[in-house]
């Protein structure tokens, strides 16, 4: 709410005295006060908003007389200018609206990992029933979303080696060792897997 909406919720015009936002608050917080209408939401609404603009305007219009008055400080102006308990809503009864708080969207990480490991799952059903065309376009995907990341890369050069292996069953020895070269260029630091790609290269020698 800025000033312009303060004014105006109080029906004044934009650089009204003090005298004459207080005198018009107490106007109409009478008029909308829950206790005058106890069953209506939109005066209760209203009275919530007409106090609310009633404060911002007090901590810019100094209630001057007062302050010539008595010499205090702009730190004491809004107590001078309560208004008295009768024509503000008993705080058991009124409450300043608070707005739900808005859900925050997921942190960026939060939302890859969930990809992450869902699509593990995938793979892993994937290259359970042999369907591996579909399990290696699935992992090199992730890997295009995810290109740092480690276990990412080892899963991709596992399934790499597991088509190789299934290439060689079916005796497709030069798409197998493809696939056997393309797992070591994905994965060259995995000491486990490198032993077991050159027991791979192994028996394609043997089968050659």
């Amino acid at each position: 709410m800025d000033l312009g909406d303060c004014y105006r919720l109080l029906g004044l015009r934009s650089g009204a005295s003090f005298a004459d936002i207080k005198t018009s608050y107490r106007r109409l917080a009478q008029q909308y006060h829950p206790d005058t209408n106890p069953d209506d939401k939109k005066a209760k609404d209203k009275f919530i908003a007409l106090t609310e603009a009633y404060k911002l305007l007090l901590t810019v219009v100094p209630p001057e007389e007062t302050v010539l008055r008595s010499g205090r400080s702009p730190a004491s102006w809004y107590d001078d200018a309560q208004v008295s308990p009768q024509e503000t809503a008993p705080a058991t009864k009124v409450k300043t609206p608070t707005r739900p708080p808005t859900p925050k969207p997921p942190h960026l990480a939060e939302i890859e990992q969930r990809l992450k490991w869902k699509t593990y799952e995938q793979l892993q059903r994937f290259l359970q029933d042999r369907r591996f065309p579909q399990a290696i376009a699935l992992v090199e995907a992730l890997a295009d979303r995810l290109p740092a990341d480690a276990e990412v890369r080892q899963w991709q050069a596992i399934a790499y080696q597991i088509w190789a292996r299934a290439l060689i069953g079916q005796n497709q020895l030069l798409k197998a060792r493809i696939y056997l070269k393309k797992a070591l260029k994905t994965d060259p630091h995995n000491k486990t897997l490198w032993n077991e790609i050159q027991r791979d290269f192994q028996r394609l020698e043997q089968i050659f």
